[in-house]
């Protein structure tokens, strides 16, 4: 199945060519699914639920109800700890009472994505918040997954037949074996999501509203694409104005468009596809309107399979020449300026600009030191020299 994540600055058009990307994916003979916490019907022509829903041949779009995802959770989760709770005298909550709390967006987005993931789809494009929600969003498997590791290792379930006696010594009662094996499930839950955005076959799809304030929000995201592994396939310049019959008082927007894209096409997108969408001069209504909106949205049979997502570093050995291995990470538009690079026991805590990733070093660089790093032509390289102390001796 490919993945294709849709995101942008705010206000720039994502759910409409979400759908319309989807469209023309179905349009091409694909089976596609169009996943949105929008409301689609005014877009779509037809209501939309969180079950999925056929919108026409080979189309079918479902919508994600944060607010009734995050009742199921609470609730499951309120029943699980249900001997903990009575002990301490509470009052159990009941599903008419219980209000979504800010945050519960991100994790609703993260369980349709994985139950996608289970359906029988050739294409699945998903519309996602503005960017840097969205980069936040798709960062969050990976950091859950090292809270859980943290503060519930695997390892430390061996002690488990030891909890009733420890409790017995301590007075308080130790964690319960369903706390480690709803641990154990979430990352197994998280695991899956986590795949899924790494997968080869999953991209970026940026859009954007050519202007001043859109060229330097793509910088920034293309920066924070990078820093998480993430591929963007196409940028879509979106509502372009026309050239030919603008009028006098158009005139100013049509040539802030135009430099902007002038721009993006000679340098800012060299590894993404720049695909224009015209402006409809109305807002889109319907399948119809969609389609007029679909000039190359659908991924052609070179693109399919677009290349290794996933961890982007790599190790530039040079021991032989000055005792230095370089780990390189590429990080298009970054400026010095907003970066921030620190070592923590076997990690790096890497920021740029509004971002932040902690990056487990490779068992190589584990045994060296920093001895520091460069931003030279978009790419971030960090020098380690080796430990003697830890590292192999040759002689």
């Amino acid at each position: 199945m490919r993945t294709v994540l849709v995101t942008g600055p705010g206000g720039a058009g994502r759910t409409t060519i979400a759908a319309a990307t989807a469209l023309a994916e179905a349009r091409r003979g694909r089976r596609a699914l169009l996943l949105s916490a929008d409301a689609l019907g005014d877009l779509l022509g037809v209501p939309v639920s969180a079950d999925p829903t056929e919108v026409r041949d080979g189309l079918w779009a479902a919508r994600i109800d944060s607010g009734e995802h995050f009742r199921t959770e609470l609730l499951a989760l309120q029943e699980r700890a249900a001997a903990g709770l009575d002990l301490l005298g509470a009052r159990p909550l009941t599903g008419e009472e219980l209000t979504e709390l800010p945050g519960s967006e991100q994790f609703a987005l993260l369980h349709a994505l994985r139950r996608a993931a289970d359906g029988d789809w050739d294409v699945l494009v998903v519309d996602l918040p503005p960017v840097r929600d969205a980069l936040a969003v798709l960062a969050l498997p990976e950091q859950l997954r090292r809270y859980l590791r943290r503060l519930l290792p695997q390892e430390r379930q061996a002690a488990r037949a030891l909890r009733p006696l420890m409790a017995q010594l301590v007075g308080v009662p130790m964690p319960s074996q369903w706390l480690y094996d709803t641990a154990a499930r979430r990352d197994a839950e998280l695991a899956e999501v986590q795949s899924l955005i790494e997968d080869r076959t999953t991209t970026v799809r940026l859009v954007a509203e050519p202007g001043p304030a859109a060229a330097e929000a793509v910088r920034t995201a293309r920066t924070g694409l990078a820093l998480y592994g993430l591929r963007a396939d196409a940028l879509v310049a979106n509502r372009i104005l026309p050239r030919d019959e603008a009028g006098h008082w158009l005139a100013t927007l049509v040539a802030q468009q135009r430099k902007c894209l002038d721009e993006w096409y000679e340098r800012a997108v060299p590894e993404a596809a720049l695909r224009e969408v015209g402006h409809l001069g109305r807002d889109p209504h319907g399948p119809d309107d969609l389609t007029l909106l679909d000039t190359g949205l659908a991924a052609g049979p070179d693109d399919a399979a677009p290349g290794p997502a996933g961890d982007p570093w790599w190790v530039e050995d040079r021991i032989a020449e000055d005792d230095l291995l370089v780990w390189c990470l590429p990080l298009p538009g970054a400026v010095k300026s907003e970066l921030s690079l620190t070592r923590r026991d076997d990690e790096l805590l890497l920021t740029v600009g509004p971002f932040r990733r902690i990056v487990p070093l490779p068992s190589a660089l584990r045994r060296c030191t920093v001895t520091g790093a460069a931003l030279t032509d978009g790419v971030l390289r960090v020098r380690f020299t080796p430990d003697p102390g830890l590292w192999p001796r040759t002689s």
